[in-house]
């Protein structure tokens, strides 16, 4: 799913033209910029969840060369797919992408909890080179997804850990529980009578 916007007249070909003849040897090359998350902030986290859709904002930059058409896809290093997302028309500004809805639809392949790396390319895929002028692959937005705990009622919550004290504890011997506790008593009170002592020689 995504939002189509008219975006700014500054490619001066048509989508898919080459005309790299009139591009300037000096121009930058051309790219995506995002707005929504920014690119330099750190990744982002968005939850799967019905009703939860994640929007990807973005601007064309220093395009003499319209691309046919912008592909979305989101690459997990953590389980090694990438899940396509959508391909949009180069007049979009922003993506929309329900993480939620493409783990319903049949043959999805499940969602890692991890981090992603956004990918956009043109027609000329995720390794074309950066020319002047020409649309470069982006892989500079990070976001990651997650899974919201169900709730638990108090009275059905329970502590693993506190659990696995509690037991550690009941194989202790009580005689030596005992001994332990008068131990620490005694140390307890010689530090007492120890510091009444200093201060009166103070």
């Amino acid at each position: 799913m995504s939002t189509v916007t008219p975006a700014p007249t500054t490619p001066t070909n048509s989508p898919g033209q080459s005309g790299s003849s009139s591009i300037p040897q000096t121009a930058a090359a051309g790219g995506v910029s995002f707005t929504q998350p920014p690119q330099t902030a750190s990744a982002s986290f968005y939850k799967i969840a019905p009703s939860a859709p994640i929007t990807f904002g973005y601007t064309m930059t220093s395009l003499y060369v319209t691309p046919t058409a912008l592909t979305f896809r989101a690459f997990c290093s953590l389980n090694g797919n990438t899940y396509d997302i959508t391909t949009v028309a180069p007049t979009a500004t922003s993506v929309t992408w329900d993480p939620y809805a493409y783990e319903q639809s049949p043959g999805a392949i499940p969602l890692a909890i991890a981090t992603y790396q956004l990918q956009v390319m043109d027609e000329r895929g995720p390794l074309a080179a950066a020319s002047p002028g020409l649309f470069s692959p982006n892989q500079q937005v990070r976001f990651a997804l997650y899974k919201p705990q169900p709730y638990t009622p108090l009275a059905s919550w329970t502590c693993p850990d506190c659990s696995s004290a509690f037991r550690t504890l009941s194989g202790v011997h009580p005689a030596l529980v005992v001994v332990l506790v008068t131990t620490l008593a005694m140390l307890l009170g010689g530090w007492n009578v120890l510091g009444r002592a200093g201060r009166r020689r103070a």
